[in-house]
């Protein structure tokens, strides 16, 4: 039996000034990242990801060498209107955009159906707007964890006689705010239920990455080659998500 790799990962927070701007960022430190540092920018802000390492400074400077590229991604996220739920507006579902229909009804609850091309949501008519809103965004967010506990399991069985070991893996949906998915040293794969937002390509994508971790607990080289194997055009889809990713809902 493979061994539970600790994978201790400490959380801060830390700033630098440039001039009259000031970048506030969080980092996640991990064992498990050995070399690699990454820069991520997304609605909840700027977010560093490096080995357990790496001292502040290090940090620091990377930031600091990269505060332009930072500050295009925060302007390409603020052309990117923020869902405000309401009718005529649409969302994604599995990379096709889905527009919803509001109806006021005499009903003391409100209440969420999806036809196969329309979700269809039915509010009391003297509803406020926010209670409204926060209301159909937890409706959402469980019917996409509904789809989502559905769907990944079939498209892990499709990749797992390439992928898996012996036995059928454990699959949990988690609401995680910075990963697709991940994979634990016993074999469980946890995805974030945000996954059904997107195109099946990138779905794919996420469940071969998180497979090949069954057999590479990390991102070397080997990881990469055999993602790449499994997936040809495994990067042209990371990059892909990658730009999914930042201009996410919820």
């Amino acid at each position: 039996m493979r061994r539970k790799r600790k994978t201790t990962t400490v959380n801060s927070r830390d700033e630098i000034r440039l001039g009259e701007k000031t970048i506030r960022y969080d980092i996640r430190r991990s064992r498990r990242r050995r070399k690699t540092i990454q820069l991520t920018v997304d609605r909840n802000g700027v977010h560093v990801a490096a080995p357990a390492s790496t001292s502040d400074r290090k940090v620091r400077s990377i930031v600091r060498d990269r505060a332009d590229w930072i500050g295009r991604q925060q302007a390409a996220l603020r052309d990117i209107p923020e869902l405000r739920f309401v009718d005529g507006e649409a969302i994604a579902y599995l990379g096709r955009e889905v527009p919803m229909a509001f109806e006021q009804v005499r009903a003391q609850r409100v209440t969420l159906r999806f036809d196969g091309s329309r979700f269809h949501v039915s509010h009391p008519a003297d509803l406020p707007d926010p209670e409204r809103s926060e209301t159909v965004r937890f409706l959402l967010t469980n019917w996409y964890r509904d789809r989502a506990a559905e769907h990944l399991p079939t498209v892990v069985d499709r990749w797992w006689p390439q992928l898996g070991r012996d036995g059928a893996p454990k699959i949990l949906i988690r609401n995680q705010r910075r990963r697709w998915g991940s994979c634990a040293a016993d074999g469980t794969l946890r995805f974030n239920w945000r996954v059904m937002l997107l195109e099946p390509a990138l779905i794919d994508y996420i469940v071969v990455h998180e497979l090949a971790h069954l057999t590479h607990m990390n991102h070397s080289p080997a990881f990469w080659e055999l993602v790449c194997r499994t997936m040809p055009d495994a990067q042209d889809r990371r990059k892909r998500l990658r730009a999914e990713g930042r201009a996410m809902p919820f």
